[in-house]
Order: C-alpha cells, then structure tokens, then sequence
C-alpha cells in the first residue's frame, strides 16, 4: 500500500489505479477537500496497513506522479506563496488588525488560497477580504482561524527532547492540560521547562501521568509524619523516579531517603515545612526570573487549539 501525509502528516492511503507505476518517494498530485495538492507518496508496512483499514482511515484520489513540467510549476507556487504571504502581511498591517499571519498556501490548481492566521480574539476581517480579493484576483480566498497549538503543528520543528514535536507527527487530537500535571510529576514550575514552542503547557505532561500518579499511592504522602534512620522527620517532597522521598528532620535539615527505609508514623510531628512545594525540590528548581510570572496563562483556553486545519 501507498500513502500520503498532509496536514500535520496524518497518513491516509493513496487510491493508485491499477496499471499505474508509482516509485517510494515519488511527489504525486492529489485531491483533498481543499483541491489538488501536492505530497509524497511513500510504501507503508504491512504492520501500518493493517491499522489504516482497520481504522477506515479514507483513501486520497490519486491524479498522478508529477512530472517535470509539474514540478517546475510547483516550483512557481512556493514563489506565489512567499509573495502573497508578504501582501497578506502588507494589509494586515494597514487595517491595523489584531492577528498573525501563520502561512499562505495555494492549491495545485491555483484555484483556491487559504491564508492561516491566529488572534487572541475574533477578528472583523470584511475590509481585508476586499482587499485581498484585489490582489488575488480569479482565486478563492479563504482565512482561517487556528490555535496557537495547531500553528505549531502546522509550522513543524524540535521540541524540548530534541524530537519532532507530537503535534506535526504523530499527535491528532489536543488532550485538556492543566499545571497540576506538572506539580503531581514533580517537575520544576518554570516556563522554560514546562512550556512549549507554542506558549502553552507539554502535551507529553499527559503521557506518564497515570503511571505517576499509581507510584505516589504507594509512598508516604507529603507532610505525614515518618521514622527515618536518622529519627522522626515530615516528609516534604517525593521523586517518583528514583522511589525515594525528602524528609525534614527535627534539626531543620532535609535528607532523601528510599521509600521503603521510612515508616509512617501516627504520632504529630511539629515540623513545618513548605506545603506550596508539592514536587520534589521544587522550592531550589525555582528560578528567580520566572517568580512574578502567572503561570496559568500556560494552560489551554479557547484560543489554544480551534482545529481548523
């Protein structure tokens, strides 16, 4: 089986006519709801095929292999996309509107252009449109509205792991992420470090969370009361990771201990400790910088994802 990837390279399978020669690799004109667009037509194993019927994923038109004449007009399109990205821009500024332009993308056919852009709130576009219809002329024009997430997965790149984002790979639909992901997983609260390119909290915070959460019922919770090697202490912090636990002592000091070499006791134990820091030394992760920034403004709202891509 062949198939394609579009947008944020979802597969679908490729509906070759049969007679038809079609090499791995191959750039292959096809018909989407958009119109004829252009993609790479690659063999799937046997392993993905399977799961593309079994999950009745629609198979594209095929039209053909793009020959040379195909590519050199191809060629003219990107050059069409640049310039109309930079009009788009042009007017945008003009009509001082409150949106960012993402990417301007023309259909094979030169039939249709859709221009993506993201805004924090809803944009009155009416006077752009008639002007855009005076420069793109005998072409549809379509502006669409997407989140900040969808504009990464539309934009593509690494993420923070050194990976494609998930979003542009393999990731099809945006889970609800809030910050008490990271505070449950013990992961420093800094931006830097649980944010993504796109300004919004990691997707892959969703990905460990149960196994997190599953480990932490079998430790002793924050601020019980134990019987350490070292004597009675209040526990101030877990590491999932290693199975080991922070526990202050009486003499104010903190020392980790493995999870099992601790005792919980039923006796009160007059400790304070820092009942805000949930994560594991979370308290020396902090950086400066990022104390006075509101960390909530990372969570998904209504303009994190709209799918309209």
């Amino acid at each position: 089986m062949f198939a394609v990837k579009l947008v944020k390279n979802k597969q679908y399978p490729l509906d070759v006519p049969e007679g038809v020669k079609v090499n791995h690799g191959d750039m292959v004109i096809v018909i989407t709801d958009k119109g004829e667009e252009v993609a790479k037509a690659y063999l799937v194993p046997s392993q993905v095929e399977s799961i593309l019927k079994q999950k009745k994923v629609p198979s594209i038109p095929f039209i053909r292999v793009m020959t040379e004449e195909d590519l050199e007009v191809y060629k003219g399109i990107e050059e069409m996309e640049a310039r109309g990205y930079k009009d788009c821009l042009e007017l945008i500024k003009q009509h001082n509107l409150q949106m960012n332009l993402i990417q301007c993308k023309y259909t094979f056919d030169k039939r249709k252009v859709t221009f993506y852009y993201t805004a924090p709130e809803r944009v009155d576009f009416r006077e752009l449109l008639k002007d855009l219809t005076k420069v793109f002329k005998r072409v549809r024009i379509d502006l669409k509205h997407i989140g900040v997430r969808d504009e990464t997965s539309l934009c593509c790149g690494n993420g923070l792991c050194g990976r494609p984002f998930c979003c542009c790979t393999f990731k099809r639909q945006f889970d609800s992420i809030n910050i008490k992901l990271a505070h449950d997983q013990s992961m420093p609260i800094t931006p830097s470090k649980i944010s993504g390119t796109c300004g919004r909290l990691l997707c892959c915070l969703n990905y460990e969370y149960k196994n997190y959460i599953e480990t932490a019922k079998e430790m002793v919770p924050i601020g019980s009361g134990v019987m350490t090697s070292d004597g009675v202490g209040r526990v101030c912090g877990l590491n999932i990771m290693t199975n080991k636990v922070s526990v202050k002592l009486t003499d104010g000091k903190i020392k980790e201990f493995a999870s099992s070499d601790v005792e919980m006791i039923d006796t009160e134990v007059n400790i304070d400790i820092d009942t805000n820091t949930s994560g594991y030394k979370y308290a020396s992760m902090q950086q400066a910088d990022d104390e006075n920034i509101d960390i909530k403004q990372f969570e998904d709202d209504r303009n994190s994802s709209t799918g309209n891509i």
